[in-house]
C-alpha cells in the first residue's frame, strides 16, 4: 500500500514554500457534485468560473449538508424535476422547508441555456435574485421558456449522460397532489395508508462533492496515514484539505493543478504531489 503513495503516483516534492509561491496556475478542473438518489446517483459538472456566485451558494447547501434526506418534491415530465427545497422528517411523517441562506444574485447567460441536462436555479416570481435553495434539472430543451423570463434562469451545471438516465426515471414515475408545494409531487409508489411515508419519496439520500469523495477514499483505504478518520474539510490557498490529528498528516486536493498533494511526518514533512486527481476517480469510485 505504501508504495502507491511514496513511489508510484508522486512526481515532485518541493517545500511548502515554494509550491505555493512557485506553482504555475493552470487551468482549474471543474467541481463535481454526487446526489444519492433512491433510483441511483445523478452527477453534476458545475461551472465555476462562468456562475461563480450561484455555484458557491449551491456548494454551500451541499457542504453544510443540508440536502441530506431530502427529496425531489417536483416533476412535471417532458419539462423538469426539482428539489433542494424540503426535507423528510420520518418520525412525524411531515416535510420541512430547508433552512435559506441568503438569495444568490442571478448569472443568467445567454451562453448556458436551459437545455435538456443543465441544472438551474429556481426562484420567486418577478424576483430575478431570489435564488436560495432550490434547483431543477431541465428534460427537454427549455430555453425558448426559461431563457426569456424573469431574468432568466442560471444554469449552473450539466448533468452527466448517467445521472440523466436517473433524471428520466424519476420523471417517469406516477406524479400525486399532496397539496401546497407537492401538486406534481413524484413517489415510488401508492402510500398503503393513505398518507405519505419516506418510503413513498424520492429520496436524496446525501451529497458529495468529488473533492470530500476522494479525501475520505484515501482516509478509509490508507489509515496508516490518515487517521483518526472523519476530520474536518478546510481550504487554504487552492488546497482543499483535511487534517489527521493522529498522524500529523494533512492530505489535499487542489485546485490550480487538479492534483492531489500530501504533507507530513510520513513524508518528510514536505509536500509531496500523489498525482492527477483522474488516477483515482477509477479506483475510489468518487464521481
Amino acid at each position: 500500500m505504501a508504495k502507491v503513495f511514496s513511489i508510484r503516483f508522486i512526481r515532485k516534492a518541493l517545500p511548502y514554500a515554494l509550491i505555493v509561491l512557485a506553482t504555475t496556475p493552470v487551468a482549474s478542473e471543474a467541481s463535481t457534485v454526487r446526489l444519492l438518489t433512491a433510483l441511483g446517483p445523478i452527477d453534476i459538472t458545475l461551472y465555476d468560473a462562468e456562475a461563480p456566485l450561484t455555484v458557491a451558494n449551491f456548494l454551500s447547501y451541499v457542504n453544510s449538508g443540508a440536502y441530506a434526506n431530502s427529496f425531489f418534491h417536483r416533476s412535471v415530465p417532458g419539462f423538469i424535476i426539482q428539489g433542494g427545497g424540503y426535507t423528510w422528517n420520518s418520525g412525524t411523517n411531515t416535510a420541512a422547508a430547508v433552512p435559506a441562506l441568503a438569495p444568490v444574485q442571478n448569472e443568467f447567460s445567454a451562453t448556458r441555456s436551459n437545455v435538456r441536462g443543465t441544472i438551474a436555479m429556481a426562484k420567486v416570481a418577478n424576483n430575478p435574485n431570489s435564488a436560495t435553495s432550490q434547483w431543477f434539472i431541465n428534460l427537454a430543451d427549455n430555453s425558448l421558456n426559461l431563457d426569456n423570463q424573469n431574468g432568466g434562469f442560471t444554469v449552473f451545471g450539466q448533468v452527466t449522460a448517467s445521472g440523466m438516465q436517473v433524471a428520466d426515471a424519476i420523471a417517469a414515475l406516477s406524479t400525486v397532489n399532496a397539496s401546497g408545494s407537492f401538486t406534481s409531487l413524484p413517489i415510488l409508489s401508492t402510500p398503503a395508508s393513505g398518507s405519505l411515508q419516506q418510503g413513498n419519496l424520492v429520496m436524496i439520500a446525501s451529497t458529495v462533492t468529488r473533492s470530500d469523495c476522494l479525501l475520505t477514499w484515501a482516509e478509509q483505504n490508507y489509515a496508516q496515514y490518515f487517521s483518526p478518520a472523519g476530520a474536518a474539510s478546510a481550504t487554504y490557498a487552492p488546497y482543499y484539505y483535511r487534517h489527521y490529528s493522529g498522524t500529523g498528516n494533512s492530505l489535499a486536493v487542489s485546485s490550480t493543478d487538479n492534483h492531489i498533494w500530501v504533507q507530513g511526518p510520513s513524508f518528510g514533512n514536505g509536500l509531496l504531489d500523489v498525482g492527477p486527481v483522474a488516477n483515482f476517480l477509477g479506483l475510489s469510485g468518487c464521481p
